[in-house]
């Protein structure tokens, strides 16, 4: 089978704190921004990657969520544990220096895991753990 993937989700309580934070900091493309209804997506991806995105979304758009999963998405989107994303860098060490200088939430510094990779992690605007890994 050819399958890749083309698209992932993550939500945002903030579009322009995300879109400053994968445009400006990360320095992935705006390929796509629609606003709805009083919400808005945002579909970002890697510059010379044009077929793998990200789409920041509205983390209530789907009208079937409950008031008691609201009140539970916006909890685990405060403790930083509803979405994560993993990234891969050639150069991790330089990658980092500059997250760090761009003033972004560090939850990890760059490590050497047991379990063989190499990799640290900040988090986004909207509290989505981002792990970086260096690729080898």
């Amino acid at each position: 089978m050819d399958i890749s993937i083309y698209s992932s989700f993550l939500p945002h309580h903030d579009p322009e704190a995300s879109l400053a934070f994968y445009r400006d900091t990360l320095g992935f493309e705006v390929r796509n921004d629609v606003g709805y209804a009083g919400m808005r997506w945002i579909t970002v991806g890697p510059a010379g990657q044009p077929g793998t995105s990200i789409v920041l979304q509205p983390p209530f758009a789907d009208p079937g969520i409950t008031e008691d999963e609201r009140r539970t998405i916006t909890e685990m989107m405060a403790k930083g544990t509803y979405a994560m994303l993993l990234l891969a860098t050639p150069d991790l060490d330089s990658v980092f220096a500059r997250l760090q200088a761009s003033d972004v939430e560090v939850v990890q510094e760059p490590t050497d895991q047991p379990y063989g990779v190499r990799d640290c992690a900040i988090r986004d605007p909207a509290g989505t753990l981002i792990r970086l890994q260096e690729r080898r």
